[in-house]
């Protein structure tokens, strides 16, 4: 392979993850991004980076599989986990960023590095002459889609994210919203969540209101197929009436300082930046129109004059058969000078996307320094996700999360709670040999 061409097509999280990766380790790379001169349907900013659905990377506890991940990550010097620290907000057990913050800091590393050109234009063909790592993410372009299309031979699969409103602070009603977090637990001693706290008669309104409203239209040629982490609010709702109460409604936890009594149902919600000037509806990821959004939302109490910054929006995902046409390095198996990194190679979520940018790069680092790639083991949550999408049924294959239930078994049985803490003392034991392989 030859080092001197390294592109990488999407700046992404993905993508500015591997450019950076190569970077550190004296590789040039051409990384390649289309904005400003041409914007998905979900992208508003020129910056590298941008969080387009929620600002939260999810819990930063090591007793998930998650916070696992983003343990190695920072053990792996990870860019994109070290603007998330310095950008956080508070956000209870879960790292949530400034998403302008965020994005800004990343930028600024990429652009500022000797050994990264940052291209702004669209690529709409791939050749294999040229190494070269696909991190064009859930949102790849069409004519870049057909072109990835044909080199692998197989369909790609869809399916669609909805995007969760965002609420100015100032319009929350807080004669009736409460700051708190579940069980009491979190950075802030005032509560890093705001709660709308809803009563059954009130509860009982909101979801009949919500199931009749008004939802923006599929074209004829698309069939939702929704991640099952990340559902719209109305279609959890048609799935009972009390759904949402055991879902991003739920009370437990919480109690209502007016009352002193745990509400019915409650609506949360997530700082957005570090000014705390915007609130994130947690799990309110929708496809109504905008008016309804506007209308139905409006009937949660505390929220009755909500100015929305943001409103809620549907987009496609887009990702390959990951174990048809990939292998454990995310090279494709018909081209072994094309990389996969990000949701497009089959993972799903902030920190697996990015986590994939790292070791597209890092095998690309061993394969031009004529090194044997080391995989790292499935005990680590890189692992885990690796074999997941190299590994799994190509007939059942669908993206997923880091989860407890990707990593190697455990030899014996454990209560819940030592399982997660032996699942994170092995990863990281196991993550710290990996990462000494590949120095």
């Amino acid at each position: 392979m030859d080092s001197s061409k390294i592109n990488i097509i999407g700046a992404g999280l993905a993508g500015c993850e591997a450019a950076w990766q190569l970077a550190i380790r004296g590789v040039k790379v051409k990384l390649f991004e289309m904005k400003p001169k041409k914007f998905s349907p979900a992208h508003k900013s020129e910056k590298l980076a941008e969080l387009v659905c929620s600002n939260s990377l999810r819990s930063n506890q090591l007793q998930s599989a998650v916070g696992i991940l983003k343990e190695e990550m920072r053990m792996a010097g990870s860019l994109i986990i070290e603007a998330a620290d310095k950008t956080k907000v508070p956000a209870g057990k879960a790292l949530a960023v400034d998403r302008e913050a965020f994005s800004s800091y990343i930028t600024e590393k990429i652009t500022n590095h000797p050994n990264i050109e940052l291209i702004r234009e669209e690529i709409t063909s791939i050749s294999n002459d040229n190494i070269t790592i696909i991190a064009t993410g859930p949102l790849t372009s069409e004519p870049l889609s057909l072109a990835i299309k044909k080199i692998i031979g197989e369909d790609y699969l869809y399916f669609y994210d909805a995007i969760a409103p965002i609420v100015l602070a100032e319009s929350i009603n807080m004669q009736i919203a409460f700051k708190a977090s579940r069980y009491e637990k979190g950075d802030n001693k005032e509560g890093d969540y705001i709660n709308c706290p809803l009563t059954e008669e009130e509860y009982k309104r909101f979801v009949t209101e919500l199931l009749k409203a008004k939802k923006v239209p599929l074209k004829e040629f698309e069939k939702a197929a929704y991640f099952e982490g990340c559902l719209p609010i109305e279609v959890m709702a048609e799935r009972g009436i009390e759904t949402l109460r055991f879902g991003p409604m739920k009370p437990i936890g919480l109690k209502d300082p007016r009352t002193g009594k745990t509400p019915y149902a409650v609506v949360q919600l997530r700082m957005e930046d570090q000014e705390g000037t915007m609130y994130n509806m947690v799990g309110f990821q929708t496809k109504l129109t905008y008016p309804e959004q506007k209308r139905v939302f409006r009937l949660i109490p505390g929220l009755e004059n909500a100015e929305f910054v943001r409103l809620g929006s549907i987009h496609r995902n887009t990702f390959v058969c990951a174990p048809k046409v990939i292998d454990e390095t995310l090279r494709l198996k018909n081209m072994p000078n094309i990389f996969l990194a990000g949701q497009i190679s089959g993972v799903e979520g902030y920190v697996e996307s990015t986590a994939m940018g790292f070791i597209a790069a890092v095998n690309i680092w061993q394969f031009i320094n004529n090194k044997i790639p080391v995989i790292p083991p499935k005990t680590t949550a890189h692992g885990a996700l690796i074999h997941h999408i190299s590994k799994a049924n190509p007939k059942t294959f669908q993206p997923m999360n880091v989860n407890f239930g990707l990593f190697k078994r455990l030899d014996k049985k454990l209560p819940k709670k030592q399982r997660a803490i032996f699942y994170a003392n092995r990863a990281i034991k196991d993550w710290e040999e990996y990462l000494k392989h590949i120095k």
